[in-house]
């Protein structure tokens, strides 16, 4: 557990007791370790408390894997535990008694928590909580083969999207059975831009986040990261998703195949808590010239056939199309009540169809966009 705040601490507990210590050293040390405090919580108890759930030891790992840490592992928990509530319980009014100073120095909270039952309740649900960067954050990216969380996520929930409800559902129904460890299909969303494929995806994620899902954003370039990537979080107890926005390639794209054998042709079997969720503007993801139709090559059928089966591969396919216009005019309707919008119903839609006609068709974000934008002008 080696963090700025707890070095913090450290350096200031060791000005206090050392007599050596110069006064201003001591009021520079205390500044330093509230500040880093504060950062994060103003409750000494609650932030180690934190701490420990967030900390990828042996102990959490071991558990995880279902296997137990055995009895000298446990007592060394259990006494580190120990440890950690005391120092959490070190109060500021504490601290200021050890400190000859009678200027203003900022205090902290010190909420009193049982860390050894706390941590047992914590370990005991680790499939749902997670440990390390599972538990702090929901939302990763890939960086040089890396995964890195994302501090500040899209927040869009599943409330907030209106309209093609069947296809969500779809969605929400695979997401469940992969949370329940049951089968779950890998997942292609195709359809017209705009339709809220990637918004579907991402409000899922939020939906189930408490549950133990966690999703980790894959660009198209990266897609040979993912046997290594699938293979270190196989034996991790929560559910992720890997998502592929945008997916498509060009008919000789090297990722083609990578992708291909990750689906259905690696070596390695698949893991059990985790799916792949990808979009797509194209219906078999390869694009396709017309002079590729009359080309020179003399298996043409089987050429067409190894591109269509990329889509194949994925379990569950789901169309998002273009809405009809009562279709588009019920998501306008249905943001414009969300957002309070309080304008007259033939105005909304006379708007919204004029939106439409200048964006070149309606779409979910195009009544979004017209709903933002009347929001921006009638308030």
């Amino acid at each position: 557990m080696n963090c700025r705040t707890m070095q913090s601490l450290s350096a200031l507990l060791k000005c206090v007791s050392s007599e050596d210590t110069a006064l201003d050293e001591t009021i520079h040390a205390y500044a330093d370790f509230v500040s880093d405090l504060y950062r994060h919580h103003n409750d000494l108890g609650t932030y180690i408390l934190t701490l420990v759930f967030e900390d990828e030891n042996i102990c959490m790992i071991k558990k995880a894997q279902n296997t137990e840490p055995g009895d000298k592992m446990q007592a060394c928990l259990e006494n580190e535990l120990l440890s950690l509530q005391e120092i959490s319980q070190i109060t500021s009014e504490d601290v200021k008694k050890c400190i000859d100073y009678d200027g203003f120095l900022p205090d902290w909270d010190n909420t009193v928590y049982d860390f050894r039952s706390e941590y047992r309740e914590r370990i005991d649900n680790v499939g749902k909580f997670g440990y390390g960067i599972y538990a702090k954050y929901y939302m990763f990216i890939v960086k040089d083969g890396n995964i890195v969380p994302v501090k500040h996520p899209d927040e869009i929930k599943l409330s907030q999207l209106i309209g093609y409800e069947t296809q969500r559902q779809m969605i929400i129904d695979n997401t469940i059975a992969l949370l329940r460890g049951k089968p779950a299909s890998n997942v292609l969303l195709t359809g017209d831009a705009g339709t809220g494929k990637s918004s579907s995806v991402k409000a899922i994620a939020n939906e189930y986040r408490d549950q133990g899902l966690r999703i980790i954003e894959i660009r198209k370039d990266q897609l040979h990261d993912i046997p290594v990537i699938m293979d270190s979080l196989s034996k991790n107890p929560l559910k992720f998703i890997l998502f592929i926005d945008d997916l498509s390639f060009e008919s000789d794209d090297d990722n083609f195949g990578a992708l291909k054998a990750i689906l259905e042709g690696s070596v390695s079997a698949r893991a059990a808590n985790i799916a792949i969720y990808a979009t797509s503007n194209r219906r078999h993801l390869v694009k396709e010239n017309f002079s590729e139709r009359n080309g020179d090559d003399v298996h043409r059928n089987d050429t067409v056939q190894q591109l269509i089966s990329l889509s194949e591969r994925f379990g569950l396919k789901i169309s998002f199309s273009k809405p009809a216009k009562d279709e588009y005019l019920k998501i306008v309707s249905g943001l414009a009540k969300q957002n309070g919008l309080d304008i007259p119903e033939d105005k909304l839609f006379e708007e919204a169809e004029r939106f439409a006609i200048a964006k070149s068709g309606r779409s979910a974000r195009a009544a979004k966009q017209i709903v933002d934008r009347l929001i921006a002008e009638n308030t």
